[in-house]
């Protein structure tokens, strides 16, 4: 089932890149972007991740992020020990909670990115970002949901276009200072 205004995310529970668990009921109390992004050495998902670790404090006190990566665990350290997060990214291996949610996957949105936004493929090359091995699915089309203090979600954007679209990153600061 896709995720909905006004849903409640009843539980995810997934190991993070440190190899603890994590439990997305932990995070009650606080404002969260959750994301589902593709696989860990993603270019794209990379260059996404380096934008909110940079922008980072421009988000609301109450705010965090939970990244999903369909990706093992040792894969997704190695791959985000690199951008020194202040957020968590989360290891769904299984592929559970993508299937769970109707996380899209398509290879002609795929195509769509390489073509239609190629100028984010070199500028992740640029900064070291490219998938030199590929642990996951690439063709996962991110998923985005803003989720207020009482778990309650408050928005949420399914990519329409490519494997690159997401929800603007203002729509989630505004979000994040509400």
């Amino acid at each position: 089932m896709r995720i909905k205004k006004g849903d409640i995310i009843e539980h995810i529970e997934l190991p993070g890149s440190d190899g603890s668990r994590f439990k997305l009921s932990n995070t009650k109390g606080k404002k969260v972007l959750l994301t589902f992004y593709r696989f860990a050495s993603c270019g794209v998902c990379n260059l996404r991740i380096n934008e909110f670790v940079k922008r980072y404090e421009e988000f609301g006190k109450n705010f965090t992020m939970v990244g999903i990566f369909h990706a093992p665990v040792d894969f997704l350290k190695k791959n985000m020990d690199r951008h020194n997060l202040p957020f968590t990214v989360l290891a769904d291996e299984n592929f559970e909670y993508f299937k769970k949610y109707d996380v899209e996957r398509s290879y002609g949105k795929l195509f769509s990115a390489i073509i239609f936004k190629v100028h984010k493929f070199f500028l992740a090359g640029i900064k070291g970002y490219l998938p030199v091995q590929f642990k996951g699915h690439v063709d996962i089309v991110p998923v985005d949901v803003l989720i207020n203090e009482e778990g309650i979600v408050e928005d949420v954007y399914y990519g329409e276009s490519d494997i690159a679209d997401h929800m603007p990153f203002e729509k989630v600061k505004l979000f994040s200072q509400a």
